[in-house]
C-alpha cells in the first residue's frame, strides 16, 4: 500500500515538474515574434546577439535556441516531454494568433525591392531598389535557411563583369552574355528562369563551369549533385535551395524532362504526409537550373523552348589550371563579381517598366528584366540577339535529331502538303523510312504519333512547317493538316511567360 502511494506521489511530481518547464518555455517565448508562411509552416523571428533570425518553429534550430535560453534561466536542461509540449503550444499560437509573411530561400521581394540573404552568422541581407543597394540586418523580409548552405561574401563596388569571364571557360562573347544573363534571371524569387544546359566533350570544365556559376549567387557545401530519381526528390530539392545545379547528365527521362520545363515557370508537388492517412505536404517553388553533359540530353521541344544551350571548348593541357587556383582567383574576385550583378540588377528595377519591346518571345518575364539590365554591362540589344539565336540553334538541334521531325520534313519536300488521318500519317511517314533502324524509331500507334506532332508543333512552325488539327466529314474524323509556311519572327505567337 505505501508503495502504491509512493508511486503515485512521485507521478504527480514528475507531472507538476513538466508543467513548470512547460510554463518557463512559454515565458521566455514572449521575446519571439511567431507568424506563419504562405504554407502553413510556423515561424519564429528570435533575437540573436543584436540580430534577427528567422527558424521554422518544428525546427531543431528553434529547439536548440528554446534549450539554451532555458539554460540561461534556470541553469537546467527541459525534459524532452516539455519541450515537445511547449513548441507545440507555440506552433498553435503562431497560425491562431501570429501574422501571415512570405518566407524566401536566398533571394526575396517585398515593395518592389529585392533581396538577397548573405547566409551569414550576422543574418545580413542585400536590399535592392532602383536607387542601389545596400547591407542591412532587419530587411522587412523573412528567410529561412537550409542545410548545406553557405555564406556570400559582403559584395564591394567598382568591379567588371569581365572578370567572371576570365574565370569561365568562355570565349564566346554570346555565350558569356547567356551566362550571365541567367545570372541575371536568378538574382529574383520568382520565374520563369531559363534552364542552363551545358554540354561540352572530356576536359572542357563543365563541372567546375557548373559549380562556379551556383557559388557566385547560392554556395552550398554539395554545389553539384546527381539528376533525381523522380519528381518527389526533384522538389525536396527545390525545396532546399534556390539554385538547382545537376552534374555529368546523360539522359533525361521525360518525366523529369516535364518537373524542370514546371520548375522553370513555378510549380506545385503534393504528398501523403506521414503517418496521417488525409494530410498533404504541399511544396511550391520556381527554381533557376543548370545541367551538364557530354551528351545533347534535351531531346523533347518544350524544354528546349525553355533553355539556354552553352557549348564548352575543350581545355588544351598548357592552358589547364589546379582546381584550387582557379577556386583561389574566383574566392578573390567573388565580392566585386558579386556588386557587379547587383548594380545591373538596380539598374533593371529602374528602368524594368520602361522596357517596351515589338514582341515577346517564350520566357517573356525574363527577356524583360534582362533587357531592363543589360545597359549596365553590355550594349543594349546584345543579349535579345544573342537569346533568340541560341533558342532557334537549340530548337533546330531537336529537329536535326527527333526521327518524326526528320521523317515529317521529307514529306512536306516531296509533297508540299498532307491532309489526312493520324492512321494515313503513319503509314506515309513509315513509306519514307528506310532502314530497320529509322523506322523503329517512330510511332507505329496512331494516337502517339499525334501527340509526338502536338509537341514538335511550336518547333516545326518555327522551321517552316505548319501542323493543325481538325475535324471533317459526317463521322468527324480527325485530320491531320501539314503545309509550309513562312519561317520566322511571324510565325511565332507571343506569349508573356
Amino acid at each position: 500500500m505505501t508503495a502504491t502511494r509512493n508511486t503515485v506521489t512521485l507521478d504527480e511530481t514528475e507531472r507538476s515538474s513538466q508543467m513548470t518547464q512547460v510554463e518557463v518555455l512559454l515565458g521566455l517565448a514572449n521575446e519571439v515574434e511567431f507568424f506563419t508562411a504562405d504554407d502553413d509552416t510556423a515561424y519564429a523571428d528570435v533575437r540573436v546577439k543584436g540580430h534577427r533570425e528567422t527558424y521554422p518553429i518544428a525546427s531543431q534550430s528553434f529547439s536548440d535556441w528554446l534549450v539554451r535560453r532555458y539554460y540561461e534561466e534556470t541553469d537546467r536542461t527541459p525534459s524532452a516531454a516539455a519541450l515537445v509540449s511547449a513548441t507545440g503550444l507555440l506552433q498553435a499560437r503562431a497560425r491562431f494568433d501570429g501574422a501571415k509573411r512570405s518566407v524566401f530561400i536566398r533571394v526575396g521581394e517585398c515593395d518592389g525591392k529585392l533581396y538577397l540573404d548573405l547566409a551569414n552568422d550576422k543574418w545580413e541581407v542585400v536590399e535592392i531598389d532602383s536607387d542601389g543597394w545596400r547591407v542591412t540586418v532587419d530587411p522587412p523580409v523573412r528567410f529561412r535557411r537550409s542545410r548545406g548552405m553557405l555564406s556570400l561574401p559582403t559584395p564591394t563596388k567598382g568591379g567588371d563583369i569581365n572578370i567572371l569571364k576570365q574565370l569561365l571557360n568562355i570565349t564566346s562573347d554570346t555565350n558569356f552574355i547567356l551566362a550571365v544573363s541567367w545570372l541575371l534571371a536568378a538574382m529574383r524569387p520568382t520565374g520563369p528562369y531559363p534552364i542552363l544546359i551545358v554540354t561540352g566533350e572530356q576536359g572542357s570544365a563543365k563541372s567546375t563551369f557548373t559549380a562556379l556559376l551556383r557559388r557566385i549567387l547560392d554556395p552550398n557545401c554539395a554545389p553539384t549533385r546527381a539528376l533525381p530519381r523522380d519528381e518527389r526528390d526533384f522538389f525536396i530539392a527545390a525545396n532546399n535551395g534556390h539554385i538547382l545545379a545537376f552534374d555529368n547528365v546523360s539522359r533525361l527521362p521525360p518525366l523529369l524532362s516535364d518537373t524542370m520545363c514546371r520548375l522553370a515557370t513555378g510549380a506545385s508537388f503534393s504528398t501523403r504526409q506521414l503517418h496521417t492517412d488525409r494530410e498533404e505536404i504541399l511544396i511550391h517553388a520556381a527554381r533557376p537550373i543548370i545541367c551538364n553533359g557530354i551528351e545533347e540530353f534535351v531531346s523533347r521541344p518544350d524544354l528546349a523552348d525553355r533553355a539556354v544551350s552553352l557549348t564548352l571548348r575543350p581545355v588544351p593541357d598548357e592552358e589547364r589550371k589546379l582546381e584550387r587556383e582557379i577556386w583561389s582567383e574566383f574566392h578573390a574576385h567573388h565580392p566585386l563579381i558579386l556588386g557587379v550583378l547587383l548594380d545591373a540588377a538596380v539598374h533593371g528595377l529602374r528602368n524594368f517598366a520602361n522596357v517596351k519591346l515589338d514582341r515577346f518571345p517564350r520566357m517573356a518575364d525574363f527577356v524583360q528584366w534582362v533587357v531592363a539590365c543589360e545597359p549596365a554591362l553590355w550594349p543594349a540589344g546584345s543579349f535579345l540577339s544573342a537569346y533568340c539565336t541560341n533558342r532557334d540553334e537549340v530548337v533546330e538541334g531537336i529537329l536535326d535529331g527527333d526521327s518524326v521531325a526528320i521523317a515529317v520534313r521529307t514529306l512536306i519536300t516531296q509533297r508540299g502538303a498532307w491532309r489526312g488521318t493520324a492512321s494515313q500519317l503513319c503509314e506515309a511517314l513509315a513509306e519514307l523510312s528506310s532502314g530497320k533502324d529509322k523506322q523503329a524509331n517512330l510511332p507505329t500507334c496512331p494516337r502517339a504519333l499525334s501527340g509526338k506532332l502536338r509537341r514538335l508543333a511550336p518547333s516545326l512552325r518555327k522551321g517552316g512547317i505548319e501542323i493543325s488539327f481538325d475535324r471533317e466529314g459526317r463521322n468527324r474524323n480527325r485530320m491531320i493538316h501539314i503545309i509550309h509556311v513562312t519561317p520566322g519572327p511571324d510565325a511565332e505567337e507571343p506569349e508573356t511567360g
